[in-house]
């Protein structure tokens, strides 16, 4: 039995029972037969109390739950400390706005309330980034102590990082993790993980091995301790696109998104988001190489043009080695002659060297 059919049964028995009464009442006052407006106004009571029960109990707590869900844990304490400050002001208000004449001394106080409770959270929710910058800031954490193991993930507490599905699929965010250069609390929302399931559900062989990766990952990322992860059941209401509801979240949140989805990074930045694009950061990291440098590669197979040969530096840059096919499966060093930023990456074309 849910709780919903059982508030009706209690609003049904409730409401039956104040119709009986009120029609015993009507019957006395109006010389009517009590018995028969009894049994009336009794049904009358358990219809409504059957059909109204919910309006008043469940479903005002669901609505109540799912606005909560969909507010971060910062944006709640701002709330909570600004409505204790508007209360206290409105308390030492109190006493003085209670010396006022009639009728000014009674309603004051209460407006008092009312204002100084609304203008409290709208300032703290409003400025709540400032005050939990000031919070961190003058919490100790600036004072130098022994850093422990693991210890990088409390380094900023409040700070979340969303991830989507396209960055927990490619499985480099585990290695990035490990390193400890994100800061705070990797959150995965349910509705990315329903989606993985889906994935790692399909009938296609290559989408089903791409899906369980990237539970395989979360299972990972769960078990380092360097940056903690979290799963949360925030959903956005309006919203069917995983990337729609993940740009939603953000803004909401006030955090970044972690991807390596072009398309998504695009809409982000359109709405301004702040986006951690993985492609972006191995590109950057990439070892730097200028013409007239020489490098040792090995040739692995031969290029499009005739007698070029091709080979890869360890972080899989490609490098086009002119005259180099008759040195397949060799190592040679050669010069750098010039570099190629792509749109798929960076490309590095070389002249064979003196050995």
């Amino acid at each position: 039995m849910s709780i919903e059919f059982f508030f009706r049964l209690v609003g049904m028995v409730v409401f039956a029972i104040l119709g009986v009464y009120f029609g015993i009442y009507l019957g006395e006052q109006t010389g009517a037969a009590r018995e028969v407006s009894a049994i009336l106004f009794g049904l009358v009571g358990a219809l409504v109390g059957l059909i109204l029960t919910p309006y008043m109990t469940t479903r005002p707590m669901r609505a109540v739950r799912k606005v909560l869900l969909n507010v971060s844990a910062q944006t709640l304490a701002a709330g909570l400390s600004g409505l204790v400050a508007g209360l206290i002001i409105a308390a030492l208000l109190t006493f003085p706005l209670s010396l006022l004449p009639a009728p000014l001394g009674k309603l004051l106080p209460f407006l008092g309330v009312l204002v100084f409770s609304y203008f409290g959270i709208a300032v703290f929710v409003m400025r709540q980034n400032d005050l939990f910058g000031l919070v961190r800031q003058y919490s100790g954490r600036d004072v130098e102590e022994p850093v422990q193991p693991g210890a990088a993930a409390q380094a900023s507490p409040g700070r979340s990082v969303l991830l989507d599905t396209s960055v927990i699929i490619d499985g480099r965010i585990t290695d990035i993790a490990r390193t400890g250069f994100i800061p705070g609390t990797l959150m995965i929302p349910r509705f990315v993980l329903n989606e993985l399931q889906y994935i790692a559900d399909s009938s296609d062989s290559l989408r089903r091995q791409r899906g369980r990766r990237g539970i395989e990952v979360i299972a990972q990322l769960q078990k380092e301790a360097t940056v903690p992860v979290r799963i949360s059941d925030m959903d956005v209401e309006g919203m069917r696109g995983v990337d729609d509801k993940l740009v939603v979240l953000a803004r909401q949140l006030r955090c970044p998104i972690l991807t390596n989805d072009y398309n998504l990074n695009r809409i982000a930045d359109l709405q301004g988001v702040t986006v951690l694009n993985v492609n972006e950061l191995a590109n950057a990291v990439k070892q730097v190489f200028l013409p007239g440098e020489s490098i040792a590669i090995t040739v692995i197979q031969e290029g499009r043009e005739v007698g070029q040969g091709v080979g890869y530096l360890d972080d899989g840059t490609m490098v086009v080695v002119e005259d180099g096919r008759g040195y397949l499966d060799k190592e040679v060093n050669v010069t750098v002659t010039k570099v190629l930023q792509t749109a798929a990456g960076r490309m590095i074309f070389a002249r064979m060297g003196k050995d």
